[in-house]
């Protein structure tokens, strides 16, 4: 038995997503609210003497070879140290895949988080973020661990504090592909200036919710809806039991609803359970961390 080590991934939210423009790596510069909530997959890890990486996962839809994050994290991170130990890496999914949640980034940050305290490398968390940027534009948020004004393709991080309100998170069950929706995102409606010292104090202020409704954008929410008209229906269902704001995560199909009360949350969350019980969707209740 080698050494085992269990942690939690968490979910993110884009409370504010603006894509600027296409970069020569292909890649976008954005600038984004991002802030880490309280759904989360669990890893199991097994370090133990001899060599390779295996990756398991309860979620078919997960892929358990060298594309999956959390495998290529860990080989990143063995490669830079030149450490060599046998690894195997279980995941429970929670999050749901190809959601615009970040889940898989997540694994992967997890997973170099946790390698570094288990090898007891001390690798500093500047040095992880560049490991981690190889891996996935949103690795670094999770590496940081906390909300951040997100610039460049996602890896300049300036940490933000945000109430921690509480969220509906509803699903539709179907994934949706980034690469799909920044290549279908007409980019020429997105050149506005974007006033950062303006959306910091706004987000920051724990009574300001309603400049939070004000604030909410994403640029790939209107392309994702072209194809997905349920998405529109989601927004509508968050409104209509009383969230402050909704607005699609990432590049969707996740919807999120702000809920200043706990209690009201709770109310609406029964209620939208209820409504979508006939439907493939999936509905949660987190709360920003």
């Amino acid at each position: 038995m080698g050494i085992l080590h269990r942690v939690l991934s968490p979910a993110k939210i884009n409370l504010f997503l603006k894509v600027l423009r296409k970069r020569d790596d292909g890649y976008h510069d954005i600038v984004s609210v991002m802030q880490p909530i309280s759904l989360y997959d669990e890893i199991l890890m097994e370090m133990e003497n001899g060599s390779g990486i295996i990756v398991s996962c309860d979620n078919a839809n997960v892929p358990c070879d060298r594309t999956n994050l959390a495998y290529r994290a860990a080989a990143e991170f063995f490669r830079t140290t030149g450490i060599n130990r046998k690894l195997s890496i279980t995941i429970k999914k929670n999050i749901p895949v190809a959601a615009g949640l970040g889940g898989g980034s997540s694994n992967a940050a997890a997973v170099l988080r946790a390698l570094n305290e288990i090898t007891s490398q001390n690798i500093s968390t500047g040095s992880l973020i560049e490991i981690g940027a190889g891996i996935g534009s949103d690795v670094p948020l999770f590496i940081v661990g906390k909300s951040c004004i997100a610039r460049g393709r996602g890896e300049s991080l300036e940490p933000i504090e945000l109430p921690k309100f509480w969220y509906i998170l509803i699903n539709p069950g179907f994934p949706v592909s980034t690469q799909w929706a920044y290549q279908n995102l007409n980019l020429t409606k997105s050149n506005e200036d974007i006033n950062i010292a303006i959306l910091k104090v706004s987000l920051e202020d724990p009574v300001g919710i309603q400049q939070w409704q004000r604030l909410l954008a994403n640029d790939l929410e209107e392309v994702t809806i072209g194809k997905y008209p349920e998405i529109k229906e989601i927004k509508d269902a968050l409104s209509a039991v009383g969230a402050t704001g909704a607005l699609m995560s990432g590049s969707g199909p996740t919807v999120f609803g702000i809920f200043p009360d706990k209690d009201k949350a709770e109310e609406a969350f029964g209620l939208l359970k209820g409504a979508f019980k006939q439907k493939r969707y999936t509905v949660f209740l987190a709360q920003g961390l």
